[in-house]
């Protein structure tokens, strides 16, 4: 049983038995200053009114009950009633048997309970390559997938692909001008394009599948020239993605939801509702009632609908589809959408349906220098230029490396370097040296203890406990991750686990500890592996056993 575990069903016991309800608002947690122990609890001062007593009173009646419990090593009152807990070293060296025991499902959650949810991410058009902004939303949501799923939700990834629109007839009328500058046709420069090398091998590749290509009427060539780009283009999204490892279940079509109907469908719904109407030839939607400064058309007055329209139908869509909860991954630049799209999906009864999480800027470097980036310039680091650079594992890691909403420096020099200044290298480099430890320890004879009081005594210094420690709250860190949708505290906890475990080879002898003590630490160490390796996973990172 883990200290979290262990701690909140002793305190219901002896609440339970004073007659006293567990608060709603109990809060079991680290203390943030390590010398007030291993876990707080507030307990004590949310319980006055119904106790009757002051939360200090409440407090030391409640560490009297609990003295008697031997795992715990010492109980503190701090403050009006803060209750502070020191386990017992023979209670943290039980991780190591919790954490063998689960294996692969160690940090597995029941706090989704099956909650259907949807994460949409990258949805980038498909007018160009992946570029190394698209590659941190890829990270994320992938990430954020897995670490759902482990967490008990049921996890949905979803690709929005636009195949509809203005973006989409700039690409044809692209790729049909270099098309026509191939042929020697001369064409005056379009006002609006995308100028990248891609669009004229995607043009070659067009006239070569078309030898009528330009004999074509303009509006039926720039559509051949369009479904090829869309297609061309789409494929290479889907091989760059599967290089960076990242998964979708769905890739749902834009185009689909105006054939299949799903936009007057979700007009219908909004009329119905009230917050729907039709005024000076256009369909407009009541957002004002909802907090907007004006009320926004969705469809105009010469029939055309909007891109909101086609975003509110496309959740409308979602919702239908059975999901409890939506979370979209844009791009910090629509920030201002946000409120839109909130109040759009409180417009159809799904209020906190959806969650959107925004992607800052990745500034991309080389030795420092900035790279410039620009998809209709042409000038662009793409997504699979830097993996084949650098490799999936170091741009998936430095990705989710800080909080998604903070702009990130990526250094293509530094996460290519074998030094501890590398985050990616820093922890992989943790786990590949406790394999290789256990290599030697199985070449001279050495084996791990087993799960035993006894066998696992020799675990008795801070350093140990330290890592036992951080062990015990893995699955904490997944569980708030998974809640907050925040992978990167799964990046900083695998930090902070390899710079203890670092710390810990400084301060620790193993192999020449003699026989106890090293089959202890190497049952630890093994523990330490192991987490590693299942924190690394849910980043879509590798643990390699030798570096």
């Amino acid at each position: 049983m883990r200290a979290k575990q262990h701690l909140e069903e002793a305190l219901r016991a002896a609440l339970a038995d004073k007659g006293w309800a567990w608060p709603e608002k109990a809060v079991i947690e680290p203390p943030k200053d390590k010398r007030f122990g291993d876990m707080s609890a507030n307990v004590a001062m949310l319980l006055a009114k119904e106790a009757k007593k002051a939360p200090r009173a409440i407090a030391e009646d409640l560490a009297a009950a609990l003295s008697a419990d031997a795992l715990f090593e010492k109980i503190d009152i701090a403050g009006p009633g803060f209750l502070n807990f020191t386990f017992a070293p023979s209670f943290w060296r039980k991780t190591v048997g919790v954490i063998r025991e689960a294996g692969e499902a160690y940090g597995d959650s029941t706090l989704g309970n099956g909650t259907r949810v949807q994460v949409e991410y990258v949805s980038a058009n498909p007018t160009g390559p992946l570029h190394i902004g698209h590659g941190r939303g890829a990270a994320l949501g992938d990430s954020l997938v897995r670490i759902m799923e482990k967490a008990g939700y049921d996890v949905e990834a979803e690709y929005y692909i636009n195949d509809a629109g203005r973006q989409m007839n700039i690409l044809g009328n692209s790729i049909l001008y270099r098309a026509r500058e191939l042929g020697g046709k001369n064409p005056a420069e379009p006002e609006d394009y995308y100028r990248g090398e891609y669009i004229i091998d995607i043009a070659r590749a067009c006239m070569a599948l078309n030898p009528g290509l330009l004999d074509l009427p303009e509006a039926e060539a720039m559509e051949v020239c369009k479904v090829y780009g869309m297609n061309d283009i789409l494929q290479g999204i889907k091989d760059d993605l599967a290089a960076f490892g990242v998964r979708h279940d769905v890739w749902f079509s834009e185009k689909s939801l105006v054939a299949d109907g799903k936009v007057e469908e979700t007009f219908a719904d909004l009329t119905a509702s009230g917050m729907g109407y039709e005024a000076d030839g256009a369909f407009w939607f009541r957002s004002t009632q909802l907090g907007d400064d004006k009320d926004r058309v969705l469809r105009k007055s010469n029939g055309d609908t909007t891109y909101f329209a086609s975003d509110i139908a496309y959740h409308d869509n979602k919702f239908k589809r059975g999901f409890d909860l939506v979370v979209d991954i844009w791009g910090a630049d629509h920030h201002g959408y946000v409120p839109r799209m909130m109040a759009a999906c409180e417009a159809l009864g799904k209020k906190g349906g959806l969650a959107v999480i925004l992607v800052n800027l990745v500034n991309l470097l080389k030795n420092g220098e900035p790279i410039a980036m620009s998809t209709r310039a042409g000038q662009f680091e793409t997504l699979k230029d830097v993996v084949d650079e650098v490799g999936s594992d170091a741009s998936r890691f430095m990705f989710l490396s800080r909080k998604s909403d903070s702009k990130l420096d990526f250094d293509l020099e530094l996460v290519k370097q074998q030094s501890m200044d590398n985050p990616v290298y820093y922890v992989q480099y943790a786990y590949a040296r406790i394999r290789s430890l256990q290599k030697k320890a199985e070449e001279a004879g050495t084996r791990a203890a087993e799960d035993t009081p006894a066998a696992l005594a020799p675990l008795d210094t801070e350093h140990d406990m330290e890592l036992l420690r951080l062990l015990d709250q893995y699955p904490d860190y997944v569980e708030s991750a998974a809640r907050t949708q925040s992978p990167h505290l799964i990046s900083m906890y695998l930090q902070e686990l390899a710079s203890t475990l670092h710390r810990y080879y400084t301060n620790c002898h193993v192999l020449s500890a003699g026989e106890d003590v090293a089959a202890a630490r190497l049952a630890l160490l093994g523990c330490v592996a192991d987490v590693l390796k299942n924190g690394l996973g849910l980043l879509g990172v590798s643990a390699p056993d030798s570096m």
